[in-house]
C-alpha cells in the first residue's frame, strides 16, 4: 500500500462554550493520496470546515482535540503528526508550507489596506529564504498561471479593486505560491456565479494535473463534487456517514442522508419535478442525538436500535463504505 499524503485517524474535536463542552467532530478517519481530490460534503454544521481546519490547527483556541487523534502528514520523506505541533515555527509546515487553504470569501483572506502583491511576497519570504525581487517574480508568475490578465498590474492592486472571480483566482495564486502538497478549498465557489464557478473548478483540476498536489474540496453541493472530486466523504453532525469513489456514491448512494441530499438537487431532465428536501433540520451540537446522529431525520430508522447505538463505517465494496444499520449485511 502506498504511503498517503494525509492520514487522519480518530479525529475528535470538542469546543468549550458557555453552555458546556460540545462535540463538533466525532471519530473521523480518512486518507488522502498525492494528486487526489477528496470532496467533503454536508449541510452547514456537519463539521466539514472544522475537520479541514484541524489539518492546519486553525480552529479556535477553545477547541480540544482528542487524545487518540493523529493527523499524519507524509511530506518529503518525513512523517509529521500535526496534532502534536505547538510552536509557531513548527506550525509553518501546516500553515502555508505543505498545506495551504483558500476560503469562500477572498476578502476575508486579503488585508484591505495592503496590496495583493505585498501580501504574496510577505508569505513567500516567511516560508522560504528569498529576496523581495525573487518573491515578486514568483508571485506574478503564479498570478499569470491562474489566468489573471495583466498580472504585473494586478500585483500592485488592492483586493477591493478586483472582481469576485479575479479575487478568488488571486487567493488561489497566493495559496499556491509556496508550492503546497495539499490545498484545502473551503466552499471556494459558493459566492460565485455559475460561469466563474465553472472556471474555478476547471482551474483546480488543472492545478492537480500541473502541480500534482492533493485537494480537499469542502462544499454543501453534491453537484460541484460530481464535477470535481475523485472520492467523496459525506458528513453529518460531525461524523462521516458514507464515503467512496464519487461516481459510486452518486450513482448508488446507500446512506439515507446521501440519498436525501441527492433528491434535493434539481433534475434537469424533469424541471417540473418538485425538490425533495431532507426532512427536519440538523440538530444543534448542544442537542446531539444519542445513537446514530441521523436518527431524528431518517426515513429508514430501525426502532430500538438506531436511537441507542452508533453505526460504524463498514465496506459495501473495497472502497465504498457506509455507516448505517439498515445497510449492514444480513448474517448467513
Amino acid at each position: 500500500m502506498s504511503v498517503p499524503l494525509i492520514d487522519v485517524q480518530n479525529l475528535n474535536i470538542q469546543f468549550h462554550t458557555g453552555e458546556g463542552l460540545i462535540t463538533a467532530v466525532d471519530d473521523v478517519s480518512f486518507r488522502l493520496n498525492p494528486g487526489e481530490i477528496l470532496g467533503i460534503v454536508g449541510e452547514s454544521g456537519s463539521g466539514k470546515s472544522v475537520t479541514a481546519k484541524a489539518l492546519m490547527q486553525l480552529n479556535a483556541g477553545n477547541a480540544v482535540i482528542g487524545e487518540k487523534t493523529k493527523l499524519l502528514l507524509h511530506h518529503q520523506g518525513a512523517q509529521i503528526d500535526i496534532a502534536k505541533l505547538r510552536k509557531p515555527k513548527e506550525l509553518l509546515i501546516a500553515r502555508g508550507g505543505a498545506i495551504s487553504m483558500i476560503f469562500q470569501e477572498p476578502m476575508a483572506s486579503f488585508a484591505p489596506a495592503i496590496t495583493i502583491g505585498a501580501q504574496m511576497v510577505e508569505q513567500l519570504r516567511i516560508h522560504a529564504k528569498m529576496t523581495k525581487a525573487e518573491a515578486k517574480a514568483i508571485s506574478i508568475d503564479m498570478l499569470n498561471r491562474v489566468g489573471i490578465s495583466e498580472a504585473p498590474k494586478r500585483f500592485d492592486q488592492y483586493a477591493f479593486e478586483l472582481s469576485g472571480g479575479m479575487r478568488q483566482r488571486a487567493m488561489i495564486a497566493m495559496a499556491l505560491s509556496t508550492n503546497p502538497a495539499l490545498l484545502i478549498a473551503d466552499e471556494p465557489t459558493t459566492a460565485l456565479d455559475v460561469t466563474i464557478q465553472a472556471q474555478v473548478i476547471d482551474l483546480m483540476k488543472d492545478l492537480v494535473r500541473d502541480f500534482g498536489m492533493a485537494i480537499i474540496f469542502i462544499t454543501h453541493d453534491l453537484g460541484v463534487i460530481a464535477q470535481t472530486a475523485d472520492r467523496v466523504a459525506v458528513m453529518y453532525l460531525g461524523r462521516i456517514v458514507e464515503t467512496g469513489p464519487v461516481r459510486d456514491v452518486i450513482r448508488n448512494p446507500q446512506h439515507p442522508y446521501t440519498i436525501g441530499l441527492l433528491n434535493a438537487l434539481p433534475k434537469l431532465d424533469n424541471l417540473d419535478a418538485p425538490l425533495t428536501p431532507v426532512p427536519g433540520d440538523i440538530p444543534s451540537p448542544l442537542e446531539r442525538p444519542l445513537g446514530c446522529v441521523f436518527n431524528t431525520r431518517c426515513p429508514q430508522v430501525i426502532a430500538g436500535r438506531c436511537e441507542g447505538n452508533v453505526p460504524q463505517l463498514h465496506n459495501l465494496t473495497d472502497d465504498h463504505a457506509v455507516a448505517c444499520f439498515a445497510k449492514e449485511p444480513v448474517p448467513a
